[in-house]
């Protein structure tokens, strides 16, 4: 893996700039539902909508400012949305795992998600990991299968805006350890 990351929770009073710079570096993302990039807002909402929400958190992604050296601050490449124990005792529901795309496909989300994966069987007492993908987007797909997630044989229709999506559910069993 060629970037060292660490996660951190993000606070909306810190970091909702930082969170929405993330999002308008993924254009692909919001390509794929037909908008020229995330709403103006959005990060200020999706901070709201996780404290709203009971077990829901935001991740930073972050990396050092100067490589070997994290004194000299760190800047966030990413994101990763999740809410604890929903929809049942013992599971985690990914909502996002996101990282800017120029650092794409470098081994970044592979690295959060093993980071994260510890800290949820060992530390949150979740026993399953589930995400759902939305059923054109193969690259999440391909990048779930290759953490070790399976397609369930369950999906949901969701509406996104003025369109539906329909998600395609995977999920993983996570072992204490």
């Amino acid at each position: 893996m060629s970037e060292m990351i660490t996660l951190m929770p993000v606070d909306a009073g810190l970091h909702t700039a930082a969170l929405q710079a993330v999002y308008a570096a993924t254009p692909g993302y919001w390509r794929l539902y037909h908008l020229p990039g995330p709403p103006a807002d959005h990060a200020e909402r999706e901070l709201a909508a996780a404290q709203a929400t009971p077990g829901r958190a935001l991740l930073a992604i972050v990396r050092p400012l100067v490589r070997d050296n994290p004194a000299a601050g760190a800047e966030m490449i990413g994101v990763l949305d999740f809410r604890l124990h929903w929809p049942d005792a013992g599971v985690a529901y990914i909502a996002m795992l996101m990282v800017a795309e120029p650092l794409q496909r470098q081994g970044i989300g592979a690295q959060a998600w093993s980071l994260l994966k510890p800290w949820l069987a060992n530390a949150a007492g979740i026993h399953t990991a589930r995400v759902g993908v939305e059923q054109f987007n193969v690259v999440a797909l391909q990048f779930w299968a290759a953490q070790g997630f399976t397609l369930t044989g369950e999906s949901d229709r969701v509406r996104v805006g003025e369109k539906f999506v329909r998600l395609l559910y995977m999920a993983t069993a996570l072992h204490a350890g």
